[in-house]
């Protein structure tokens, strides 16, 4: 058991298709990891079908996590959850049983917004310490970085996540969701032009997705997945390397689902290159959503006086990240 003065923390992630548990220790120690992800019969997630698998699911995650740590609820310091942005029926899952720990320990509740968790995760596990962020996953995709005592946004998706187009296309040509439309391209050979939408350091991918689906029964598949693939990397690239001049930062930060991407991680390794900046990938276990993520921005919470009462812990699932007061960074967490 850590103790000798540290704080520990429960974290609970529910946004989306994952219900985790994550237990972390104020000495930056991931104390456990446990997640069960629901998988959709067909298509993508449905919210309500989600929400009950979870139900279903948490009390064994729960047991297994404090098992792990080989702790117990007593020894607990606070109890955090996911408060947004997700999907709301998931996100209540979390909340009602974070909510219900919290009481019957009588320890503080922290409300974690989950963009945040992702980055804070990342810089815990990688060691960088003031980052341009690239956000990318199914549900999110944005460029951030630590301003003035938040995480501003400095470009973002417009419509549509680059990690759902990706899974989207993979779904409907019938090969599945990342990384299938990924491992496709590597065997592909022509590329054919897409639409490319940057706008500032926002980007579309919306218009990029419709075009490649009607180019489905008309080129080869593989050369289809490497085209798509290709341009929303290059999207991606384009954006964080304007972000990177505009912050005048020397780290790049690499978080969420699709910072499992091989070939999006040589795309920017490449581009940093030419700016004497240093990539930071987080590992592949802290990639997609995970509780541990949840539980260590529950300690820099913690630490730095940021809990709510039970009443005061409705669900967001709207929350973006640059509505977060990240008073931690003030005091140097």
């Amino acid at each position: 058991m850590v103790r000798e003065g540290g704080r520990i923390v429960l974290g609970i992630e529910s946004t989306a298709h994952t219900f985790g548990v994550g237990i972390a220790s104020s000495s930056g120690e991931i104390l456990a990891n446990v997640r069960y992800v629901y998988k959709p019969r067909e298509g993508g997630i449905h919210p309500r079908e989600a929400s009950q698998h979870h139900s279903r699911i948490a009390p064994k995650a729960l047991k297994e996590a404090l098992e792990h740590a080989g702790l117990r609820l007593r020894d607990l310091d606070g109890i955090a959850f996911s408060i947004g942005p997700g999907m709301g029926p998931c996100l209540r899952v979390g909340a009602t049983i974070a909510r219900a720990l919290a009481l019957k320990s009588g320890k503080p509740l922290i409300a974690v917004n989950h963009g945040v968790a992702h980055i804070e995760v990342g810089r815990l596990v990688t060691g960088c310490r003031d980052p341009v962020v690239l956000y990318v996953a199914g549900g999110n995709t944005l460029i951030t970085g630590y301003l003035e005592g938040r995480y501003r946004i400095f470009g973002e998706t417009l419509d549509i996540a680059a990690g759902n187009c990706l899974d989207v296309f993979g779904i409907k040509a019938g090969i599945g969701p990342m990384p299938a439309p990924e491992e496709y391209a590597r065997r592909g050979g022509k590329f054919h032009p897409l639409p490319y939408r940057v706008k500032g350091m926002d980007v579309s991918f919306s218009g990029l997705l419709t075009a490649a689906l009607k180019l489905l029964d008309k080129v080869r598949l593989e050369d289809l997945c490497l085209s798509i693939t290709e341009t929303v990397y290059s999207m991606l690239t384009e954006t964080l390397e304007r972000a990177l001049a505009f912050a005048e930062k020397n780290e790049i930060l690499l978080v969420g689902g699709l910072a499992r991407s091989r070939r999006l991680r040589e795309m920017i390794e490449a581009m940093a290159g030419l700016h004497n900046a240093e990539v930071y990938v987080v590992p592949p276990e802290y990639a997609g959503d995970n509780g541990a993520m949840i539980a260590w921005t529950g300690i820099l919470q913690l630490m730095s006086g940021q809990v709510v009462e039970v009443e005061d812990s409705r669900i967001r699932p709207r929350y973006r990240i640059d509505e977060v007061e990240a008073s931690w960074r003030r005091i140097g967490l």
